[in-house]
């Protein structure tokens, strides 16, 4: 398979990319160790050599010191050939200022010009044949002076075969490299079966999550039996099949009741219709069922314009156009549409405070509208609704408060929830209309959540309040 076919690591499963990781670290953990110990067997043989190599120079030194003549060096050539007898291995050569060889093991074929022409301070490795040599090479003064009165040098070269040494290391490394090899297919193996152990948690989660359908999303995992790691995750899903099961059942009421609104009014569409056909009719009574009928489609109308904007609202369509309002005075224009409906009731609109905000006009009077309506709605007759105006640190708060009938704690939760009615009976006034569509604080809630504020309500011991947060400067 060529490299371009191999798969890619993030696309194999994760058992096999965890265990490719963990034989990849592991096998260059080995190689690492196995350099390292193989460096060390080298420079310990290699300080063995040098050892033998450094002594023998010294050896030669001082037999040098002592030549005085040419018969000196003579008899320092038995001398040393006397000292190297059973030094296997250990080859010494001697050369004068003319490269001329004055004395040389048996085995020492080095060739003079180049021996003198790669003399270094230091040991080097020269091939010879079938045989490396470690040589190290250097000028001696010994006591026999030149013409000009200057002691002369004699060049020497000791070398030592290091073969054996590189038999071993190299069998130290080809053991190395299938140790290496052996362990990687163990590790492969023992790894493999590690990660399977390992993962064995996460296959039954998802086990227990493909048991999670739309009619089982109250099923949840089994947080106890997963390891610490994988609890916190099974925390999260278990969280979020709650709140999928919370929507889905609000989605489902919401279709319900969309269906109930819509019913009523068409089963009243066609009855009114269906009781007009029946005979012949003048035509006052033709025009009062075409009035009843205009109602009902108004009512439809509204219900489904309100739809229509909740549903741009949940999808972040809703762009207020923003302007600087004086919000009492926008207050005080809602209060004046729902006076005379107040006065009905003999109820009484307040207003307190002055403050600036900078929001949308129109679905600013739109919030306020649906909050007054649903307050002159349900408030007491006889008494007062307060709406309060009040700047705070960074957002202004508007209250509306109303006495009248407390909402149990049950349903205060979900008063924002769309068509939810407290009374399931559903209101209806004196002439069996509906009172509204079910959608005012739903709307009022996007409208505020569009203009980046909150809104929540409270009721206790009869009294009533709305209270709305929004920020008084809003970036564009």
């Amino acid at each position: 398979m060529s490299a371009a076919h191999l798969p890619r690591l993030s696309a194999l499963p994760l058992a096999q990319r965890l265990t490719l990781l963990f034989v990849a670290i592991a096998s260059a953990v080995l190689l690492g160790l196995g350099a390292v110990v193989a460096s060390l067997v080298e420079q310990h043989f290699e300080d063995l050599d040098m050892e033998v190599l450094s002594g023998k120079m010294e050896l030669i030194s001082q037999a040098l010191h002592s030549v005085a003549n040419q018969q000196d060096l003579t008899g320092l050539a038995h001398q040393l050939a006397r000292s190297l007898v059973g030094h296997h291995g250990l080859e010494v050569m001697l050369l004068d200022a003319d490269q001329t060889v004055l004395f040389a093991t048996a085995n020492a074929r080095f060739e003079p010009q180049q021996l003198v022409a790669k003399a270094s301070p230091h040991a080097v490795l020269w091939p010879q044949g079938a045989q490396t040599y470690r040589v190290l090479t250097a000028q001696i003064p010994t006591a026999v002076q030149d013409v000009q009165g200057r002691p002369q040098k004699v060049f020497v070269a000791a070398a030592i075969d290091i073969g054996h040494h590189q038999a071993f290391m190299q069998a130290f490394l080809h053991t190395l490299w299938w140790f290496v090899a052996g362990a990687a297919v163990v590790m492969a193996v023992l790894g493999w079966w590690a990660v399977r152990r390992g993962l064995a948690p996460l296959r039954a989660m998802r086990a227990q999550a493909q048991g999670v359908t739309a009619q089982q999303l109250s099923h949840r995992l089994q947080v106890e039996s997963m390891p610490i790691e994988l609890a916190e995750l099974a925390h999260t899903l278990n969280d979020m099949l709650a709140r999928l099961e919370e929507a889905f059942g609000r989605l489902s009421e919401f279709s319900s009741d969309i269906a109930h609104e819509l019913r009523t009014p068409v089963s009243n569409l066609m009855t009114q219709t269906q009781v007009a056909l029946s005979r012949a009719r003048n035509a006052d009574d033709y025009r009062n069922v075409l009035e009843s009928n205009a109602e009902e489609f108004e009512r439809m109308a509204r219900m489904i314009a309100d739809m229509l904007l909740l549903a741009k609202a949940d999808h972040g369509l809703v762009l207020p156009q923003l302007e600087m309002l004086p919000m009492a005075q926008e207050v005080r224009a809602v209060l004046d549409y729902f006076e005379m409906l107040a006065e009905e009731k003999n109820l009484s609109l307040q207003l307190s405070g002055e403050a600036s905000l900078l929001a949308d006009r129109l679905m600013m009077r739109r919030a306020l509208s649906n909050l007054i309506s649903n307050a002159v709605r349900h408030a007491q007759v006889g008494s007062v609704i307060r709406v309060e105006l009040q700047n705070l640190a960074d957002q202004l708060e508007i209250t509306v408060t109303n006495r009248g009938e407390t909402i149990a704690p049950e349903h205060l939760e979900r008063v924002f929830d769309r068509f939810f009615r407290a009374d399931s009976a559903r209101h209806r006034d004196s002439e069996g209309r509906s009172e509204g569509t079910g959608l005012g604080l739903a709307i009022t809630q996007s409208i505020v959540s569009a203009h980046g504020g909150s809104i929540r309500a409270s009721s206790a011991q009869g009294v009533t309040t709305f209270t709305l947060r929004i920020p008084q400067r809003l970036t564009a």
